[in-house]
């Protein structure tokens, strides 16, 4: 299948609004920086997802699942093939003190809908700027909280090619278990599925409660965190015994630079785009700091965010 055979399939499972071509892959990651995606797809509900994935695997087509790009460095070459978006997939359904929540839904409306409807647990995710997929992909966590304390079961799709053509593509639920989740972990970077939605378990609190509690942990991110510049938030997993913004601040960078890309004079474990870094000058600068680091205090920093693209 050529390209323009291939776009056809495409309009016909997801129509002509829900594609595009060559699209800027700095308009949809926090760090506001990547090339091209070749073909940029935003299906509106599951059964778009079930026909885009039987035909991106039965023609074997390289794709990558976006949510709000937030841990990610996507290069500057841009990326080959299919990027999926799944900004659209954002239904909410609630059931008393559970919350039925599609992928693409950002994290911190879903914390600002829980607490207008007086149910307490996922305050802690207040400030982390992503979607719910990624948030589970990574058991996303902040202020002793993570993702997997609230979870109890996701819905995901999977290609099977051994099944018949027309039902390859399955739908299976999970419960917390199987989601495999440790630091920053999940099954969902272990195994091809496509995350539909999840299911979180909470806890009926006083919305005036609920919601002292989110601007007191939104005041202390304000305050410790370079939230005005665009950045993908902790570069580094946190490595045990330490904490890296103060490794690499002993280390003499703080305000370190690459480039547009500098070491946050606020937050050391944050780089940040000056104003028109690359996501060369971002990789450049994510290695040297754990050259330095790792030269002077004996520490190997391991990065939380994700590159992706064209090397």
């Amino acid at each position: 299948m050529n390209k323009l055979e291939l776009i056809s399939e495409l309009i016909k499972v997801l129509g002509n609004e829900n594609l595009r071509l060559d699209e800027p892959m700095s308009l949809h990651t926090t760090f506001k920086v990547g090339g091209l995606a070749d073909i940029f797809v935003t299906p509106a509900n599951a059964k778009m997802v079930k026909a885009l994935l039987s035909l991106i695997y039965e023609q074997d087509i390289p794709h990558f699942i976006l949510g709000k790009g937030s841990n990610l460095v996507v290069s500057d070459q841009g990326i080959r093939g299919i990027v999926i978006s799944t900004h659209i997939l954002t239904q909410t359904t609630y059931m008393d003190e559970c919350v039925i929540v599609q992928t693409g839904l950002e994290l911190s409306k879903l914390v600002k809908s829980t607490a207008e409807h007086g149910l307490s647990g996922l305050e802690f995710a207040c400030g982390i700027p992503g979607s719910v997929g990624g948030a589970v992909y990574m058991n996303a966590g902040a202020y002793e909280g993570e993702i997997s304390q609230v979870l109890c079961a996701s819905e995901y799709l999977v290609y099977d090619a051994s099944q018949p053509t027309h039902k390859r593509v399955t739908s299976h639920t999970i419960s917390t278990k199987d989601h495999n989740f440790s630091y920053r972990h999940s099954i969902f970077q272990d195994k091809p599925y496509f995350h539909l939605n999840s299911t979180f378990y909470l806890k009926k609190q006083h919305k005036r409660t609920i919601k002292s509690t989110i601007s007191q942990l939104t005041k202390a991110r304000e305050d410790k965190q370079p939230l005005e510049l665009p950045s993908a938030g902790s570069v580094f997993r946190r490595p045990q015994g330490f904490y890296t913004g103060k490794l690499i601040e002993d280390c003499g960078l703080k305000g370190y630079r690459i480039g547009d890309a500098a070491i946050s004079d606020k937050h050391c474990g944050f780089v940040v785009n000056l104003g028109s870094a690359t996501a060369h000058d971002i990789k450049a600068l994510i290695e040297h700091i754990q050259k330095t680091v790792l030269n002077k205090c004996g520490v190997s920093l391991q990065t939380e965010i994700k590159f992706i693209g064209e090397a």
